[in-house]
């Protein structure tokens, strides 16, 4: 089975860079099974239902979410989709869930989307527990973790920590791709961060020029999306259909 995670989407011009780009991957690399990290796709700041409609439309059978997960209010209104996952170290109270499983190839794929944090200012509960409880109680043959997190320390502290317990354990979240893959000692995939798909020519998306005047000046400059050329980064992951095991990675960029 040959799994594929496609980097944060950013704005529409990463949409556009998916639905061009993801139908011929698939085909070329016999994909089974696709995870796309979306919580940048409103323009940097969340997703709208078009957004998700047309990431889904491409050829996404999962959708997760991160930091800007409610960044639009529309959201609340296709939450529940089965196709799209936000952060499950929420409260439980919050509506969505952080967990769930697909059916593909007579295999259950369970995908769980977390979020870290270290620099990140959003007050949730602690990740690695909240994984762990999620791995006690799903059934599945392949476990696959979305950790949307900023700090790469906090990101391969958990890959120890899941090392052996889940299949992959892909980052999200700094939109640049790391050149770190391998399997672990005891056999979970793992790569720091899968990277971005949108503006080629930016500062993790963001126009340079508005990024740099932030940087030189200190004053809060807003950001926009950046214009021009796109590329997309993302992660095959080929999975033994006996031991349920990555045997291969294979990192992407177009």
């Amino acid at each position: 089975m040959n799994i594929l995670a496609v980097g944060d989407i950013v704005g529409n011009i990463g949409v556009s860079k998916l639905k061009k780009e993801l139908p011929d991957i698939k085909r070329k690399y016999n994909i089974d099974f696709t995870i796309v990290n979306g919580e940048n796709a409103a323009e940097g700041m969340g997703i709208t239902e078009k957004n998700f409609n047309d990431i889904v439309k491409a050829g996404a059978d999962c959708v997760t979410m991160g930091n800007h997960t409610w960044g639009k209010k529309e959201i609340f209104k296709f939450i529940d989709n089965p196709k799209i996952i936000r952060p499950i170290n929420y409260p439980e109270s919050v509506c969505g869930k952080g967990c769930k499983v697909y059916e593909c190839k007579n295999k259950k794929i369970a995908v769980i989307n977390a979020l870290g944090r270290a620099e990140i200012n959003i007050q949730t509960d602690n990740p690695f527990l909240t994984i762990q409880k999620a791995i006690n109680e799903v059934n599945a043959d392949i476990i696959i973790v979305d950790f949307h997190a900023e700090a790469t320390a906090e990101k391969q502290a958990m890959g120890y920590y899941l090392d052996g317990k889940i299949t992959i354990m892909f980052g999200t979240h700094t939109h640049v791709q790391t050149a770190d893959e391998r399997i672990l000692e005891n056999g979970t995939a793992y790569i720091t961060d899968i990277g971005m798909t949108g503006p080629k020519v930016s500062v993790i998306g963001m126009d340079k020029d508005v990024a740099l005047k932030r940087f030189l000046t200190a004053l809060p400059e807003k950001y926009k999306i950046a214009d021009g050329e796109s590329f997309m980064n993302a992660c095959i992951f080929k999975v033994d259909d006996n031991t349920n095991k990555v045997v291969e990675i294979c990192r992407i960029t177009r």
